[in-house]
């Protein structure tokens, strides 16, 4: 149809009475929102919803992939009338968020699926007591439907909440048990209330600048009749009023600014965040999240003129609209269920129009032409600036270099100062002089702020732990034989002949026996146990002879078996500031000669030290990034001709550790183990009697070196006295 200008108005408040259509509240919009960009999968899933009318009482059936042991927490809202599931470690399987329903008082329902948890609000005509069981992979609500009036409904479902509160408790005690106000970790404000039942009835409605919450049907106890005063929070919130009112308790919110709320219940906490809505002045309505958040409206036009289509959203919208004159022609549109700022975008895009939002008036002219209003605009400012006068602004630095920050504003490349600015430093105060544009000193007072802040400490710890484990065995014998055919010689004379070792070696010597010969060191076999850690063998000798001393049989047995266990721990810790490398080291210089290219002899140093070198950068999430270098050096007693050697153990490594946390970055395990045996050839392979001539060596070595790393970022704490 065609619609004139002269008819302009009563078209206009046809379409605004037939084009509203509201979603269903802010807190349901909050996580719709966030369900588009959620992608986390429960382990369940909801598959189902079925609707029921049985006489006096509607059941929904919502039928779920796998068996639920307990009934989902829930809660209700008064105003508009909605009662509320959710579904832990659940996703939305039902492939849509919206189910028209339209059975008695029950109109829709929306299924939002949030990371891992689902959400199944329930829009009612009116506010209806409930119930709910599980069967199985079912689980049943059944509505009770109201009699007369609202009212009546209310009551019957506070009856319904007070039984189902005395059987679940068997106490009657409705009083609200605290309320606790935190600051979320996105500068959020987040009231916490305990309530006396999961099942308390709640109603949140905004009420001018303030948001009212009424908890029905509940009492408030003395010490929590109060009026928190919670600016210094820094959240949207600035005070927040508890008092009990006509059997309910009432709870309001002052916040400032734009804000948007969203409210959920597990069990019997109930949570209300209030966050700050950062205002777009490009955007024509704001809103949480992309997309459009204006009211929805429905146009159905056949050749209207472009400036009346203008004229109807401008009256759906109370926006003061301003139309170029160059803004002409017509169109045919047919839109249904759109938001009214899309159905303004797809108005403009189809005539090459576009529009400019300063506070609440749009001006809407050819794009070309906006293009070089703007255009002259920033001309304009350009020669503005050219020849506004110079302004000098003092800036005391509190936590850097002035010198480094003066460097940073006058690059060359990218300068942040103007053409006519310049900054000069006064090392002595730490402080800037800047002369620059009022524009630009309005900046640069604002990046400043933002440079300047206090470096935040990090204590780093390094544990180097050495473990060793060393076993050694070494088996051998001597053996020697001594004879005299021809009978004694002279006292202390020798025998005639010697095999093997003398009694001087076996402490026997001195007068033990008469006339006793004394025979040269010189075993048959000589295979004593050698280790190589130094240690000295246990001997066990034995020496034979016959009664008239012309033979002799001289037995040494030597053995030796070493256990050890040792630990050496190794504590380095360094505190510095967030990206600032330190160094902590401990040990000594050894000296060696170099020769120089003149021929002459110097002399160097060279370190063994322990050393912990480290460069930590605290990450957003409160993580710590560390660059590391740890050395653990040591010199060997042995010296050489060329020097000390030195055994080096060395990590360099880049690590990222939660705060607190202790983590290992390098471990080297070595084990020696070895079997060594020198023997007699075929006398030392007899069977018992072969240990007698063969000397065995076993060793079994292992040695374990494991470097810890634990960062702690140090808070600053405010400390009243």
């Amino acid at each position: 149809m065609t619609i004139k200008t002269n008819t302009l108005r009563t078209f206009a408040a046809l379409l605004v009475s037939a084009a509203v259509a509201i979603g269903f509240g802010p807190a349901a919009s909050d996580l719709a929102h966030a369900a588009d960009a959620a992608a986390a999968i429960g382990k369940n899933s909801i598959q189902a919803i079925e609707v029921n009318d049985q006489g006096g009482q509607v059941v929904i059936r919502l039928t779920l992939s796998e068996e639920v042991a307990a009934p989902p927490p829930s809660f209700s809202v008064m105003t508009p009338p909605r009662i509320a599931f959710d579904f832990h470690g659940t996703s939305n399987g039902l492939g849509t968020t919206v189910q028209k329903l339209d059975v008695g008082a029950l109109r829709s329902a929306n299924v939002v699926q949030v990371g891992d948890r689902t959400r199944v609000v329930l829009n009612l005509n009116q506010a209806m007591p409930y119930d709910t069981r599980v069967d199985g992979k079912h689980v049943f609500v059944t509505l009770t439907r109201s009699v007369a009036s609202q009212d009546t409904a209310t009551q019957a479902a506070y009856a319904n909440f007070s039984a189902n509160k005395g059987s679940a408790s068997g106490v009657g005690d409705r009083s609200i048990r605290d309320v606790a106000f935190r600051r979320g970790q996105d500068g959020e404000g987040r009231i916490v209330v305990e309530l006396p039942s999961p099942d308390t009835a709640i109603d949140i409605r905004r009420m001018g600048s303030s948001l009212v919450v009424e908890f029905l049907k509940t009492t408030l106890p003395e010490p929590l009749r109060r009026r928190l005063d919670v600016t210094d929070f820094g959240t949207p919130v600035t005070e927040i009023a508890t008092q009990e009112q006509g059997g309910a308790v009432r709870m309001t919110i002052t916040p400032q600014g734009l804000w948007e709320h969203n409210a959920y219940q597990s069990d019997n906490q109930f949570v209300l965040e209030v966050k700050r809505v950062i205002e777009d002045p490009r955007k024509l309505v704001q809103g949480h999240g992309p997309g459009y958040h204006g009211e929805k409206l429905s146009l159905n036009f056949q050749n209207i003129d472009v400036r009346s289509v203008l004229q109807v959203i401008a009256d759906f919208t109370n926006f003061n609209i301003i139309t170029s004159d160059s803004v002409q022609g017509s169109l045919t549109l047919r839109l249904k269920d759109v938001p009214w700022d899309q159905a303004l975008d797809i108005i403009l895009q189809a005539r090459g129009l576009d529009k400019r939002k300063n506070g609440n008036v749009i001006w809407i002219a050819p794009r070309d032409e906006l293009a070089a209003r703007e255009k002259l605009e920033l001309e304009a400012k350009q020669q503005i600036g050219e020849l506004e006068p110079l302004v000098t602004e003092t800036f005391r630095i509190n936590y850097h270099q002035a010198r480094s920050i003066a460097n940073f504003l006058s690059q060359e490349k990218q300068s942040i100062l103007s053409k006519r600015g310049s900054v000069v430093v006064d090392e002595r105060s730490n402080k800037l002089f800047v002369q620059d544009v009022p524009s630009k000193l309005d900046e640069l007072r604002s990046l400043i702020a933002e440079i300047d802040l206090p470096a935040r400490q990090v204590l780093i710890e390094a544990r180097i732990v050495e473990a060793s484990d060393t076993f050694s065995r070494d088996l051998g014998a001597r053996l020697g034989f001594g004879s005299m055919l021809g009978g004694k010689t002279a006292a202390n004379g020798f025998p005639q002949y010697n095999i093997g070792g003398g009694l001087e070696q076996t402490g026997f010597t001195g007068g033990l026996i008469e006339d006793q010969p004394v025979f040269g060191d010189n075993q048959a076999v000589n295979l004593a146990a050698s280790p190589d850690n130094g240690l000295a063998p246990g001997l066990l000798s034995l020496v034979l002879w016959n009664a008239k001393a012309t033979r002799f049989l001289d037995l040494e047995i030597s053995a030796l078996e070493a256990d050890g266990r040792g630990k050496v721990v190794s504590r380095p810790k360094v505190m510095t500031a967030d990206q600032i490398e330190a160094l902590i080291e401990q040990g000594t210089e050894i000296p060696y000669r170099e020769a120089t290219s003149s021929g002459a002899a110097s002399v160097s140093f060279r370190k063994a030290t322990l050393s912990l070198r480290v460069k930590p950068q605290i990450t957003p999430d409160g993580r710590v990034l560390m660059s590391l270098e740890i050395n653990k050096d040591s010199p060997q007693a042995t010296e050489l001709t060329a020097g000390v050697p030195i055994d080096t153990k060395h990590v360099r490594t880049e690590v990222l550790v939660e705060n607190g946390g202790t983590v290992v970055i390098g471990g080297i395990y070595v084990q020696d183990t070895g079997t060594a045996t020198n023997k007699v050839p075929l006398l030392g392979d007899i069977p018992v009697v072969g240990h007698l001539f063969k000397q065995t060596t076993r060793r079994d070595n292992k040695t374990e070196l494991i470097v810890f790393i634990t960062p702690r970022i140090v808070e600053d704490h405010l400390v009243s006295r």
